[in-house]
């Protein structure tokens, strides 16, 4: 049975268009252009799979002027990515799908924003390393790892750019073909049942978002480069392709192009691969917080009942992009790695700039969800690299790792673990092929690592005064280098946490103004104590943080 399927491209002020597949013999089939600016034709196609492209006259400034070029659909959802490239549009019962893939978890509860811990990956990185003979970095091999991340006690993941980028290794932030994910992982099938896989454990799928630019051979750079994209850079020196230009307006259609653009993908991705949330990369190099305010409510929207996160990537942060009248939920806290690697390293002391990052509500933010701290992201040197810069190694770097967790998972805000990290991988950053070493996990001090990690993360779980804004800075003590603080909510859970961020042990140390006499259990040790007349005494090692929970 054959159907009239149509093929369709939004080109508005090109002169002519065709489209060209294996069904014509990739003979060009021409196409007429309505009052929208699609530029439209109906092909009969029986069910199956084609490779089709478009030819258009382009308008961009870098060709000829109308000279016929030949481009992917920029909407194609799958793509040969091969020296001819193409898009390929699958037909099953008539219509065009993406794939076949029956979902069986979209009734399962996901956690809210405020419960998350997130957990970033690279897929191609992020398995491999075993010792086995296969290459493995696929979605199916990410799924193999769930369980060993429900272990750990994350409820979410937050993957680095799926999205088709040229060629078979990159980070992801060359995004080629927005609608399309990337083959070398897989299938989008694949991609789909890791998605529900994850919903079928409780955990959600954040994508990280490349909404700022796209790479220089994305097809509406050939159509009309100056529709959608500044004519040129505005940072040079923070430039990563062409720009989309969110200023644009087009008075004759009524249209801003770049906001139509990236709103149909972000709608495709929520809709197609049901994720729960985006990450935005480069925020600040978007410089446009009416488009960012619009795009936020499009997801809420698409996304419905289901809970759905989104973030900004703004380097340095700023508090104007979230709280109440800023457009994202929340913010990567950038200033908290920085800190916290200053403090850890050794490499300074003040008491002010931590306790800044621990309670972001001094730096302006508001709420629990406004900020996402962090110890490591892809974009930085992993901790145990920069200790070893410092001769700082085995236990000594560990200690100190294990003091980043305890903080990270009990200052205000949502924590979030780089892969490895949490057993102390020590890889350097590199965009070369470069996956973490599983192998450490047989080590005592890696598991032991990981152990503490896993208890943090389901200590936060049990405690929700850790979801609360509610932080006192009780003790401070400069000489020590030693600071204490609580958290608490109105329903009696309490949470204290003693750090010393010295490499002295501090034997007998004494913590006055203790918030509460009675009794409390010491979660890092694991033994129960009395404190009264308003007074803790206990050791503390060097770099060690005590995290004492109210019974």
């Amino acid at each position: 049975m054959t159907n009239l399927i149509e093929f369709k491209l939004f080109a508005p002020y090109n002169q002519e268009a065709a489209v060209i597949g294996c069904f014509s013999d990739w003979q060009p089939i021409p196409m007429e252009k309505d009052e929208q600016g699609y530029f439209r034709t109906k092909v009969e196609l029986e069910d199956g799979s084609y490779q089709y492209k478009f030819r258009i006259r382009s308008k961009s400034w870098f060709l000829e002027p109308d000279q016929w070029v030949d481009i992917v659909d920029p909407c194609a959802t799958d793509v040969i990515d091969d020296a001819d490239q193409k898009g390929v549009i699958r037909i099953k019962d008539g219509e065009k799908i993406v794939d076949t893939y029956v979902w069986k978890h979209d009734d399962k509860p996901l956690p809210g924003d405020h419960e998350l811990v997130i957990y970033e990956l690279h897929v191609a990185d992020f398995s491999g390393g075993e010792d086995d003979p296969y290459a493995r970095g696929k979605y199916k091999h990410v799924i193999e790892k769930l369980d060993y991340l429900c272990e750990l006690g994350i409820n979410a993941i937050e993957l680095m750019p799926v999205k088709e980028y040229p060629g078979d290794y990159s980070w992801g932030y060359n995004p080629r073909y927005f609608f399309a994910t990337e083959s070398s992982y897989g299938s989008t099938e694949d991609l789909k049942r890791l998605i529900d896989e994850c919903h079928g454990r409780g955990i959600r799928v954040i994508m990280d978002g490349i909404y700022n630019h796209s790479e220089a051979s994305c097809p509406l750079t050939q159509i009309d480069h100056d529709y959608w994209y500044h004519h040129s850079p505005r940072d040079p020196d923070n430039n990563w392709g062409p720009e989309f230009n969110y200023e644009h307006y087009d008075e004759n259609l009524d249209v801003k192009p770049a906001w139509k653009f990236i709103g149909e993908v972000v709608k495709f991705w929520i809709e197609e691969y049901h994720i729960d949330g985006i990450r935005y990369d480069a925020a600040r190099q978007i410089a446009n917080y009416d488009f960012m305010g619009w795009i936020v409510n499009e997801t809420k929207e698409i996304a419905g009942f289901k809970p759905f996160y989104n973030v900004a990537e703004h380097i340095p942060e700023t508090p104007t992009i979230t709280n109440v009248d800023g457009p994202m939920d929340g913010c990567w806290h950038d200033s908290f790695f920085h800190n916290m690697m200053a403090h850890l390293c050794g490499d300074r002391f003040d008491m002010e700039e931590l306790k800044d990052v621990i309670d972001g509500q001094r730096q302006g933010f508001m709420g629990v969800t406004n900020i996402v701290n962090y110890t490591g992201n892809h974009d930085h040197k992993r901790l145990m690299l920069e200790l070893a810069d410092r001769n700082i190694f085995d236990e000594a770097a560990f200690k100190r790792a294990k003091l980043g967790y305890a903080i990270l998972m009990t200052a205000v805000g949502v924590p979030m673990i780089w892969m490895g990290e949490e057993f102390g991988d020590y890889h350097p950053k590199e965009i070369n092929p470069n996956k973490i070493d599983w192998t450490l996990l047989k080590n005592d001090n890696n598991k032991g690592l990981f152990e503490y990690v896993k208890g943090l993360i389901h200590l936060r779980k049990d405690n929700h005064a850790l979801y609360t804004t509610n932080i006192d800075f009780f003790h401070e003590n400069p000489e020590t280098k030693v600071l204490a603080y609580t958290r608490w909510n109105e329903e009696g859970s309490r949470v204290v946490v003693v750090a010393n961020f010295s490499d002295n042990f501090l034997a007998g140390y004494q913590v006055p103004n203790f918030p509460a006499n009675g009794h409390w259990h010491e979660w890092t040790m694991n033994y129960d104590l009395e404190t009264s007349d308003d007074n803790l005494i206990t050791d503390l090692g060097e770099y060690e943080a005590k995290v004492f929970v109210w019974q």
